[in-house]
């Protein structure tokens, strides 16, 4: 892995230098975007509307328009706004980590200590494990000041970017918030199907499905061309079922959790072949 930015944790008068590196990557296929009538290759041109030339990013910079007057800012300005020439991921406040939202998290980076004494990340990995609290952040990365959550994953800490809380949209939906009476029966077995699907979470047993299938099929046009028959790839589809609405809520869920036992009693290990008992000679 590549360092993508270098820099301190502080908190307090304690400083902890740091490697920061991006701790997940995107496992889709790639894909070229090309004309159907001949395979040919489409490509997107940076040409400037004034005189017409073919821009190189290089000499791309960027500018805001109010719709009278516009504004262009080069690279040496952003480099002038004091958040982006820090080089500090500033503790602002520890919490308790469930007061931190899945929907606010964003991207996440490992931090890997940066000095020939270590002591100092030890020392604040330590803290948050034993505290159980989650270290708020504010940092500047790429061109924006961010809030970030610092945790702990293993050995590692770990930063999470945060959504400011203007960028979480509210949710209001009727139907959502509408008072609905539920019945005790239909808890019990709500509960009951809940606890047949109930286990530890092991992301490594889940797969891609689609970029599995996808990486499939790019073999087989590889092998046969067009040629190709989907069945004889993937096997014979089965029957969509039919959604809509719930006419039977009770009756759902009864057979929703019939469904699951029975599936559960199929793929349960079967029991191992029992040898008959020799007979004693003379018997």
């Amino acid at each position: 892995m590549r360092a993508i930015w270098t820099g301190a944790v502080t908190f307090g008068l304690v400083n902890v230098p740091v490697k920061v590196y991006a701790a997940t990557e995107d496992h889709d296929v790639p894909l070229r975007q090309v004309h159907d009538a001949d395979g040919g290759r489409i490509r997107y041109e940076r040409r400037c509307e004034v005189c017409g030339e073919k821009v190189e990013f290089a000499h791309i910079d960027k500018a805001y328009d109010d719709g009278e007057r516009t504004v262009v800012l080069t690279d040496d300005d952003f480099k002038a706004l004091p958040s982006e020439r820090s080089r500090e991921i500033e503790v602002v406040q520890f919490v308790p980590s469930d007061q931190v939202e899945p929907i606010m998290l964003d991207s996440s980076y490992y931090l890997e200590p940066d000095s020939k004494s270590p002591k100092a990340y030890h020392l604040l990995r330590n803290t948050l494990q034993e505290t159980d609290l989650t270290a708020i952040v504010k940092f500047a990365l790429r061109r924006k000041t961010r809030l970030g959550a610092l945790r702990v994953r293993g050995d590692v800490l770990v930063l999470q970017t945060l959504r400011w809380a203007d960028e979480v949209r509210q949710a209001e939906f009727p139907g959502a918030s509408a008072e609905v009476k539920v019945g005790a029966q239909e808890l019990k077995m709500a509960a009951a199907l809940v606890e047949q699907f109930t286990g530890d979470f092991h992301p490594e047993e889940y797969e891609d499905d689609y970029q599995r299938e996808l990486r499939i099929l790019i073999e087989e046009k590889l092998e046969k061309g067009e040629v190709l028959d989907p069945e004889a790839t993937f096997g014979k589809a089965a029957e969509e079922e039919t959604g809509g609405d719930v006419v039977d809520l009770m009756e759902a869920l009864k057979r929703s959790l019939e469904a699951k036992r029975a599936k559960a009693t199929t793929t349960a290990e079967p029991e191992p072949e029992r040898k008959p008992a020799r007979k004693k000679k003379g018997a």
